[in-house]
């Protein structure tokens, strides 16, 4: 299943999933199993459906209003070999991509000696939005993360400084 992605749905058109007008996929697989989790459907590894990468990719070429896509979940880093290579294919279609991830950013970097297809999703995301939801720091004014303990971090100017650059963004 070399070109398939386990999914459990897709967005086409988001504004509250990173900047802009956005395609969404959610992966299906999490290990994290946060309290109150928005998606928890998205838990089991084997539940969803398999979708290619070349019917995500036709769907992102269809609509010229996309600034970018999206991978939420579950964790897309449980699949992150062939979300790595959508997220080349997005890269080079021009359009942006933001990564949701339970895993904190440290905890990749960490890992990546040992899950090389890690380094190719992380490589490949404009911004991760890193941290496991926390019901308890859940507030209504955040922009593009559900809870306070989350950061949404800009990947290039954070391996250009090698420090954690953090994006804000204000709610409407």
């Amino acid at each position: 299943m070399y070109n398939f992605l386990r999914i459990s749905g897709i967005i086409n058109e988001s504004i509250v999933d990173g900047p802009g007008i956005r395609l969404v996929v959610f992966a299906q697989g999490c290990k994290h199993n946060c309290l109150e989790c928005h998606n928890p459907e998205t838990h089991s590894l084997e539940g969803g459906y398999l979708i290619s990468i070349d019917e995500i990719v036709e769907r992102v070429r269809k609509n010229p209003l996309l600034q970018g896509v999206t991978f939420s979940g579950g964790d897309p880093f449980e699949q992150a070999h062939i979300f790595g290579i959508l997220a080349k294919l997005v890269k080079e279609m021009g359009l942006d991509v933001v990564t949701y991830t339970g895993y904190l950013y440290e905890k990749i970097l960490d890992e990546i000696e040992h899950k090389k297809d890690w380094d190719m999703l992380l490589k490949h995301s404009d911004i991760i939005v890193d941290g496991k939801y926390d019901k308890t720091k859940k507030k209504s004014d955040l922009k593009f993360i559900g809870s306070a303990n989350q950061r949404i971090i800009d990947v290039k100017k954070t391996f250009e400084t090698n420090k954690i650059v953090e994006v804000k963004f204000r709610a409407i």
